[in-house]
């Protein structure tokens, strides 16, 4: 299975560098790679444009993955994801500060950091302030309805921005909301890609308090784990891994609802041994698929990611609403 999945990761990935508005053949790709073209344009493009966005696309989708089956397991809800708490909408809310209102200041130093300095912290002071409240909430359903509420508050705050903003700053703003891996440039792939990496890692050594609490939080407990300790470490790598990748490409949908159900179902087991690895590929390969067919329009644009990630994940809400519906007859 893994092996499959290795072959279908490498063939989307060159699929990727290979489409795009520019036609490029396919073995001058394999010079640019291998620094034997002398071809200017071609380097630009592969090396600074379909590149990065390639790398980008795997590293987010497995972030995106990890992060939604965390948000899952620690919830006990299949329906939860990512977004679930309001760190993506917090990471949108501090884009939309710094767009609408510190725009002279920020954007005319350097946009791409001010974006992703907003966005980080966005999600920062909401991820310290639900890390601050499940200390006193014990209940997983009030902490995702607080979660729900903040959402809703950070959507509020970003109507009222929108509709005091200048025309441009609107643009922007909606251009980033709508998502796309073309965000991350070379000169912060490494950054992005080793906080990425460290953290989807980190989340490996979790594996056993994640088994734990799929077993129900007062058995875990009976085991030995302490659950608020578990918990807000879960939720700090799942929050970190979400608003790394928000802040780059934009509040990204459905790739962390989906992914950790095709897995399981892969799987054929809930055990996170088996489930965690295949959430890391699976998620790399469909984030892959949706750029390619965001690219896949060539001369006429690209897609907005978010325009495309419903193709994936829709059928597999639908599949789980039905599934449940089903076993509840």
């Amino acid at each position: 299975m893994y092996f499959l999945l290795l072959i279908l990761l490498i063939i989307l990935f060159f699929l990727n560098l290979f489409e795009g508005s520019a036609d490029i053949p396919l073995q001058e790709i394999f010079n640019v790679l291998l620094n034997n073209s002398d071809n200017e344009i071609y380097n630009v493009i592969i090396l600074e444009n379909r590149l990065p966005q390639s790398i980008t696309a795997i590293v987010s989708g497995a972030a995106l993955a990890v992060s939604g089956l965390i948000m899952q397991t620690v919830f006990s809800n299949p329906l939860a994801g990512p977004s679930v708490l309001g760190i993506s909408s917090f990471s949108s809310l501090g884009v939309a500060v710094v767009t609408f209102l510190f725009s002279s200041v920020f954007m005319s130093y350097n946009s791409t950091f001010s974006v992703v300095l907003g966005s980080l912290l966005g999600s920062g002071a909401v991820l310290v302030l639900l890390v601050f409240i499940s200390g006193f909430i014990k209940q997983n359903l009030t902490l995702l309805v607080v979660g729900m509420m903040l959402s809703y508050i950070s959507g509020a705050l970003i109507t009222v921005l929108n509709f005091f903003g200048t025309e441009q700053s609107v643009k922007n703003f909606t251009v980033w909301s709508m998502g796309t891996f073309a965000g991350v440039g070379l000169e912060d792939l490494f950054f992005f890609g080793i906080i990425v990496l460290v953290f989807v890692m980190s989340s490996f050594l979790l594996i056993k308090p994640l088994n734990l609490l799929l077993l129900g939080e007062n058995y875990a407990q009976n085991l030995g784990l302490n659950i608020s300790r578990s918990k807000t470490i879960l939720l700090l790598v799942s929050g970190v891994l979400t608003s790394i990748v928000t802040a780059y490409c934009g509040p990204i949908a459905f790739i962390g609802l989906a992914v950790p159900h095709i897995a399981r179902l892969m799987a054929k087991t809930s055990n996170h041994t088996k489930v965690l690895p295949l959430c890391v590929f699976v998620g790399a390969v469909i984030a892959l698929a949706c750029n390619l067919l965001c690219v896949m329009p060539g001369s006429r644009g690209i897609l907005p990611l978010n325009a495309v990630t419903p193709i994936f994940g829709v059928p597999v809400i639908v599949w789980i609403l039905v599934d449940r519906h089903r076993l509840n007859l």
